[in-house]
């Protein structure tokens, strides 16, 4: 197993949700406040992307612009499959991310997003051959990917591409054993080809600061004192062979509360272990649509409605009351993945003949429509 990363402390700073002075104009001065918060409690990890608007402009300003350059590590990542015709598209996304992070190298290159449809963008464009030149030209010291799809798939790319350093992964205790997004799975792939992780999404997205209330209950008896999100990013945290783990914070009070739990992280107690387990059980209470997005439905649909999309989306829906954090779930599952949507339903019930989980689907497909698609 590789030892990269030994020296990064667990707490990673997302810059994909930096906060914002209004909907267009991320909060420089704040985000300045952040990054010294985060650099003196002696945290050096920072990742962006050249798809998060204005993020790697602003972590030169924040950054690089102010502290020595191997004081810290940034990462940013390579979405081929956004807009690129050409293999030149595709490589001046790297050339724009130097240009606009002034970081004169990255610690850590991702391609981003690989899975379904988008990993072919990186194999006709060559870029797993193109950046390992630019490794090798001192640009990149370590090359790896984010992932989000299944272990499966997962085990492929690692398989035809060893030469990948990491893998950045979608964990926390929520998904840890969902069916639609396979955590654990795709964890247990990466530690196999003796990949470390670098976890994204470990408090979902927000989802997990404010989990259904009965979780909640549970979190809050054993630690009054214990933000409910702590419990998320130390969970993550906890696992071997992870690098760091990215929170993508927004304000000043989301670092301080950060910074407070993991400034001296060593791990879970068994106490604290006992207490998640309990939360995972009271989350799999819940009732939700046993959708595992096997997706034998979406081979036989006349009118290529996004049914497990659909079905994931309602879940979040069900799971935590965030009717737009369950819509843009639907439109990226559904609409960004050309598929129909669940009001085009024409009910010939092909669907439900080849699902192995026996689910309803017309009858959910009615709930998505009336619950989560009407104005």
């Amino acid at each position: 197993m590789s030892d990269l990363g030994h020296d990064i402390k667990k707490l990673g700073f997302g810059l994909m949700r930096l906060p914002k002075l209004d909907e267009n104009t991320i909060d420089v001065e704040q985000t300045k406040q952040m990054v010294d918060m985060f650099m003196d409690a002696g945290f050096t990890y920072f990742d962006t992307a050249w798809a998060y608007a204005g993020s790697e402009d602003v972590i030169r300003q924040a950054l690089v612009e102010r502290y020595p350059r191997e004081s810290f590590q940034l990462a940013t990542k390579n979405a081929a499959w956004i807009n690129c015709k050409t293999k030149e598209e595709a490589h001046a996304q790297f050339e724009t991310s130097l240009k606009q992070t002034g970081a004169g190298y990255f610690d850590f290159y991702l391609l981003h997003n690989l899975g379904e449809s988008r990993t072919e963008f990186f194999d006709r464009f060559d870029l797993w051959n193109w950046l390992p030149e630019k490794k090798q030209e001192g640009l990149i010291k370590h090359l790896g990917f984010s992932f989000h799809s299944t272990p499966e798939e997962l085990e492929a790319i690692l398989t035809a591409h060893p030469e990948m350093e990491f893998v950045q992964l979608q964990i926390n205790y929520a998904d840890w054993e969902n069916p639609a997004i396979q955590s654990r799975a795709c964890y247990e792939v990466a530690r196999k080809h003796g990949k470390p992780v670098i976890i994204m999404e470990p408090v979902k997205g927000g989802m997990l600061a404010t989990p259904p209330e009965s979780v909640a209950k549970i979190l809050k008896d054993a630690e009054p004192d214990s933000s409910v999100a702590s419990w998320a990013i130390r969970f993550a945290a906890s696992l071997d062979g992870v690098i760091t783990v990215l929170s993508g914070m927004s304000n000043v009070a989301q670092m301080q509360d950060n910074l407070s739990y993991m400034k001296d992280f060593t791990g879970l107690t068994e106490a604290q272990k006992e207490t998640l387990k309990k939360a995972q059980e009271e989350l799999n209470r819940i009732p939700l649509i046993p959708c595992t997005t096997c997706n034998y439905c979406a081979k036989v649909c006349p009118m290529e409605i996004g049914i497990s999309g659909s079905f994931t989306a309602m879940n979040y829906l069900t799971l935590y009351g965030d009717k737009a954090s369950a819509l843009h779930q639907e439109n990226w599952l559904v609409d960004s993945h050309g598929r129909k949507r669940a009001d085009q339903c024409i009910k010939c019930g092909k669907c439900e003949a080849v699902c192995p989980q026996h689910i309803a689907i017309r009858e959910q497909l009615d709930e998505v429509t009336a619950k989560l698609l009407a104005e």
